[in-house]
């Protein structure tokens, strides 16, 4: 269990490595360079969602509305990870707080480790009132829905759609390529195994 947990968090060979396999294999996707990076550009705008633990799903509904390629949404989704997360939390936040004029306002009831820590109570503390006489409490869970989670829906929609197209125009020229350059290599072995066989035929015929 340790060793998983170690792993989701800095996996064999590092996050290099990890991300280089997700470049391939999205190289790799038998479909149009345009609908693989709009399957890209649906997972890289899910990472700037607050729907963790359903980063995945939330990526195949949004690829499938844009007509994109789903394989590719669920590998971008890796464009989160553990150095990542920072940064796009930081970011989701923010310009959540901005568009909504949360401003102070958003830091009335602690930090927002703290405000995580008071909503992870909450949820513990009503699953066990279902099965004893303890009362749900929700001030935790509504301090954390409105300083937390919704500035983050918001605020993460306008950085998520910018680092989205980012990754869509960059990565559309570069599948082409990776794609043009496969054929190119399956031509000439398919031209290689003709010759060689048109080879063997007029020998075989000579005899």
């Amino acid at each position: 269990m340790l060793t998983t947990l170690r792993e989701a968090l800095w996996p064999r060979g590092g996050w290099t490595r990890a991300a280089r396999y997700v470049q391939h294999r999205l190289h790799r996707l038998p479909d149009p360079p345009e609908r693989i990076a709009r399957g890209i550009f649906a997972g890289v705008l899910t990472t700037f969602t607050p729907f963790y633990g359903m980063h995945f799903i939330t990526a195949a509904i949004i690829a499938w509305v844009i007509r994109g390629n789903i394989l590719a949404s669920l590998l971008s989704t890796f464009f989160g990870n553990p150095l990542t997360y920072v940064p796009i939390s930081v970011a989701s936040l923010q310009t959540g707080y901005w568009l909504l004029g949360l401003g102070e306002i958003a830091h009335e009831h602690g930090s927002i480790g703290y405000k995580f820590a008071k909503a992870g109570e909450d949820l513990w503390r009503n699953f066990v009132a279902l099965f004893t006489e303890d009362k749900a409490e929700w001030s935790g869970l509504t301090i954390f829905y409105h300083e937390v989670f919704f500035p983050w829906l918001v605020g993460g929609i306008l950085p998520g759609i910018i680092c989205g197209l980012i990754c869509y125009y960059l990565s559309v020229p570069l599948i082409r390529a990776y794609q043009n350059r496969r054929k190119g290599v399956l031509k000439a072995k398919l031209a290689a195994l003709k010759k060689k066989k048109k080879q063997a035929d007029d020998g075989h015929a000579a005899d």
